[in-house]
């Protein structure tokens, strides 16, 4: 049996597609879990961005690497009717939106850590009980505080408490914490950038003029964006947030199979014109 090195790169691709698809439950998941502790009277519509900001996060991304698929890769140039143009457009631009609403409930995230207080008067996770309190293990994820892990959590004498929530960390967690708080605003950030660059990408090949400087600028600027990227993704990998790790790996490869339709788009674009000279 002879195997067609094109469709497995294709089967390969969508699969990471689908595994995308599949993180926008580990992080409602994870987000969902977290929310019970810190909106306590439930998530009203004003707290959804800052409960759920990675899962309305990457449901967008979804959406909108499904779009970049769909321009440099599944449609063909004699379809792109007016009607289908705008539709993809409209649909990137609403993507477009939530992404910047999420970004916006990152820096919210972060600036919810910053109001964090000390805990007076306990020097000991043990003394919290027998009251419900957890502890913040990671970012978003917490863990009961109880008689038989009360002293296994931290061996300091001070602990902050996070604003409106039944939630402890020392010190040295919640420096921890807002690291990876920082590195979710800064890789958001950076991922805004990557596809205000692609977006010109495909702008200017439609028009054929992704050459020369265009070309070589276009290139020099992913470089530095998608290594900032990559030393999120190893951060993410050291500090032992697994989902985080996954997810970004795989938007990585996703990204880089969107380059390649892009790439491979510009080739049947200069065959085409090279016959037609």
């Amino acid at each position: 049996m002879t195997i067609n090195s094109s469709a497995l790169f294709q089967f390969f691709k969508y699969v990471v597609y689908v595994l995308l698809g599949m993180n926008i439950y580990w992080f409602f998941d994870e987000e969902s879990t977290a929310a019970v502790l810190q909106f306590s009277n439930g998530v009203g519509a004003a707290d959804l961005i800052e409960a759920y900001s990675a899962t309305i996060d990457t449901a967008a991304w979804v959406v909108l690497l499904l779009m970049f698929e769909l321009e440099t890769y599944v449609l063909e140039d004699r379809q792109f009717t007016k009607p289908v143009t705008w539709s993809l457009h409209g649909l990137r631009v609403l993507c477009y939106l939530f992404i910047v609403y999420a970004f916006y409930g990152y820096i919210q995230n972060l600036a919810f850590l910053y109001e964090a207080t000390a805990l007076p008067g306990v020097t000991d996770l043990c003394a919290l009980l027998p009251d419900q309190w957890s502890w913040a293990v990671t970012l978003d994820e917490y863990a009961d505080i109880t008689t038989a892990t009360c002293a296994t959590f931290s061996d300091t004498s001070a602990f902050y408490q996070f604003r409106d929530m039944a939630a402890v960390v020392d010190s040295a967690g919640l420096k921890d914490i807002r690291y990876l708080a920082w590195v979710d605003v800064i890789n958001a950030a950076v991922w805004l950038l990557v596809v205000l660059v692609l977006e010109i990408d495909v702008r200017l090949q439609e028009r054929n003029r992704f050459e020369g400087l265009a070309l070589k600028l276009s290139n020099t600027i992913k470089v530095i964006l998608y290594s900032l990227l990559f030393l999120a993704a190893i951060y993410w990998g050291v500090k032992g947030d697994f989902v985080d790790f996954w997810d970004a790996f795989l938007w990585l490869v996703a990204f880089i199979f969107i380059e390649l339709n892009v790439f491979e788009w510009r080739k049947e674009d200069q065959a085409a014109q090279a016959e037609t000279t």
